[in-house]
């Protein structure tokens, strides 16, 4: 299995489109409102993309034998690294393994001393996130819409 982290722009429009319209994807992010059409699209991948260039990190596409199975990694949200993992539910079984080399880039090559994730409170399956060493940390909201952050702090010993 030849798993690539690659630029959203090298993907092809459709795919993302495809994936970012899926209704269990979408399910899982109450900020993906309305149609995600090609103009969307493009506004997307210029916004992230963006983050490269400001910030020096962002989110990746994930291929698999480059076929394009979804986009995540780290990007800046409220002064923190935040990981954010959109899969295309077919491959929701690879998280783990895109999750370890997320964190390995983030705790190593980075430099980071912690990382948090957002779930909105509809997303109540938190034991694996609990599991991975994350704690609850915070609860806020963004564009009008409810979420709990949960930070992962640097461990003492490289575990990824």
């Amino acid at each position: 299995m030849d798993i690539e982290f690659k630029k959203l722009a090298e993907i092809k429009k459709s795919d993302i489109i495809e994936l970012m319209n899926n209704p269990l994807v979408r399910r899982q992010m109450p900020l993906l409102k309305g149609d995600f059409n090609e103009l969307v699209c493009d506004k997307f991948i210029v916004a992230k993309e963006q983050l490269w260039a400001e910030h020096g990190y962002g989110p990746w596409a994930f291929t698999i034998n480059d076929k394009f199975v979804g986009w995540g990694g780290l990007q800046p949200e409220n002064g923190e690294a935040d990981l954010a993992l959109v899969l295309h539910p077919d491959y929701w079984g690879i998280g783990k393994v895109l999750y370890k080399e997320i964190i390995r880039r983030a705790f190593g090559e980075m430099g980071l001393t912690s990382i948090t994730v957002l779930f909105p409170p509809t997303r109540t399956r938190t034991k694996g996130l609990l599991r991975l060493g994350f704690k609850e940390d915070k609860e806020f909201e963004i564009e009008n819409e409810r979420f709990i952050r949960y930070r992962l702090e640097k461990p003492v010993r490289n575990k990824w």
